[in-house]
């Protein structure tokens, strides 16, 4: 052996790549089998498009884990990349990955302040800023209490920073000598924050390798024929996890500039587009469209919806215009690793009691309870979880983690409903239900009852802080155009189909709901929207 340990390092590596189950490996082997394929299609917003093979990517992250290399990065160090959805992206994760690093990312809507404050709490070796991002990411840096290199893929390196290109330059396209194991951190990804500060969620190779992507095969939801668009960003768990198992699969990925209802329209007829994955919310936006009427939808195989129910009118609308069209109803959570429960429909009349909350059936991997609040079995009641796919906790968040890592369990904070042949119907968030005048009222509820009225367009439902009923039930709604609505009409509408409790105090109407990339309804920035409203009214004025 040498000086420096090089050959126990090389036996080790030798030993280490026998058997190891790790992502980065996946593409390597998709290369060997599939060079030609292409792995992503990459559309600009000019309507150009490049095309990646599985060759392509493969040698491009190497590429990227050598550059890492060079540059310091070693097993489990992080690297945080903030970027839109570009095919670039996609090579920068796989080459953490096959470096052994630990993919982070930062929301490239994030300010400075933002992504100095994840930058300190996640402290990452480097931070690698993508295409039009460099002068945010560069001036959070710059503010924050520690010293990551950082990379930018354009423009004019700073004093102190390195080009993308420069990290490159000259490093091999072969495999890279890295040690990684299925229980080493693949990544650690923030939750979006709609009620809390983001937390980031620690998931190992493991979880995914032997969870996630064989439920999501086992199940149909993607399979390697895909042709899929990828509207999720990749800085969210359901991008980087959509990424991930459609690479594992050998699927094709097409990537979009922007998650805009004309342009995905236009992806869907001209990459033969086969499935998809949307909020209902974007659904809705996408029928509405000037262009959906006269589109080829034809290759549309599976329409994917989480985040909510979906409305009836929607499917029918897109399944007139992509006919065998099957809609695959998905619930599943950063914490899971995406993993979850799924559902298949062709038709309303399939769904289980023709409840627009059904959310399918716990995949292969995932097993589950419903449980009150003393803890006991039953019908209604929060979504406790069990599988290999269960998150390793909360990055540097030990009390978060026990909050919700209890009794061998993974409490997932929704409140669902468990039939007795194991469909589960979404109800709420914990965290969401409203508590008025001692009684529980689910905000789900009450928005999909508003959502029912033809003058509105989109609605979310809070509870505001009010002296009588402790939370006043409280509704923020976008109103189609010229629906000459009223406050009061929509209040005596839920009237007559609510309890007296479920029924909004106060209706705001407001042109847009506070929504993050994935389409949810960011309630905190709601509450505080309505409260600013509150304080601002006449003296007098009813509220």
């Amino acid at each position: 052996m040498t000086s420096d340990g090089s050959a126990r390092r090389g036996d080790d590596l030798v030993e280490n790549l026998l058997r190891r189950a790790a992502l980065g490996d996946m593409v390597r082997r998709q290369a060997a089998r599939q060079g030609d394929k292409p792995a992503i299609i990459a559309r600009s917003g000019s309507g150009n498009r490049r095309v990646i093979t599985y060759r392509d990517l493969d040698r491009f992250s190497n590429r990227v884990a050598g550059g890492l290399a060079r540059l310091g990065v070693g097993r489990g160090d992080l690297v945080a990349l903030m970027s839109h959805n570009v095919a670039e992206a996609v090579g920068v994760y796989y080459g953490i990955l096959k470096q052994g690093a630990v993919f982070t990312s930062l929301n490239p809507s994030y300010t400075p302040a933002e992504v100095a404050r994840q930058v300190d709490h996640s402290t990452p070796r480097m931070v690698i800023a993508g295409p039009g991002m460099a002068g945010r990411a560069g001036e959070g840096v710059a503010r924050a209490r520690g010293n990551p290199r950082l990379v930018v893929m354009d423009g004019t390196p700073r004093p102190g920073e390195i080009s993308f290109s420069e990290m490159l330059d000259g490093v091999s396209e072969e495999m890279p000598e890295a040690l990684v194991e299925e229980n080493d951190l693949a990544m650690v990804m923030y939750t979006s924050g709609t009620e809390s500060v983001p937390k980031g969620v620690m998931v190992t190779h493991r979880a995914m390798m032997i969870s996630t992507t064989p439920s999501w095969s086992y199940e149909r939801y993607v399979e390697a024929s895909d042709v899929f668009l990828l509207l999720a960003p990749v800085y969210t768990m359901a991008g980087t996890g959509a990424v991930t198992n459609l690479i594992s699969m050998g699927a094709t990925l097409v990537m979009i500039p922007r998650t805009e209802p004309g342009a995905v329209l236009v992806a869907i007829e001209t990459e033969g587009v086969t499935n998809t994955s949307q909020t209902p919310t974007f659904y809705h936006r996408m029928i509405r469209h000037p262009d959906f009427g006269w589109r080829d939808l034809s290759s549309l195989r599976q329409a994917h919806v989480y985040g909510g129910p979906i409305p009836f009118g929607v499917v029918s609308e897109l399944s007139k215009r992509a006919r065998g069209v099957t809609w695959a109803t998905y619930w599943g959570q950063s914490e899971l690793s995406q993993l979850g429960v799924i559902g298949f429909f062709r038709d309303p009349s399939e769904i289980p009691e023709r409840d627009s909350r059904w959310i399918g059936r716990p995949t292969p991997h995932v097993e589950v309870r419903v449980v009150d609040e003393s803890g006991a079995d039953c019908e209604v009641g929060e979504l406790l979880c069990r599988s290999p796919g269960v998150m390793e906790g909360y990055y540097r968040n030990p009390r978060a983690t026990a909050a919700v890592l209890r009794d061998g369990w993974l409490h997932t904070g929704d409140v669902v409903r468990l039939d007795s042949v194991g469909n589960l119907f979404f109800h709420d968030r914990l965290k969401d239900m409203i508590k008025t005048g001692g009684m529980n009222v689910s905000s789900a509820e009450v928005e999909e009852t508003i959502r029912t009225h033809p003058g509105v367009m989109e609605a979310a439902v809070v509870g505001m802080a009010h002296p009588e009923w402790t939370e006043a039930v409280t509704a923020a709604v976008v109103l189609g155009r010229d629906a000459g609505v009223s406050e009061a009409d929509l209040i005596e509408f839920c009237r007559a189909r609510l309890a007296g409790y479920k029924t909004p105090k106060r209706v705001e109407f407001v042109s847009d709901l506070p929504i993050d990339s994935q389409g949810k309804v960011r309630k905190r920035e709601l509450r505080q929207m309505l409260g600013d409203r509150r304080r601002s009214r006449p003296p007098g004025e009813r509220v």
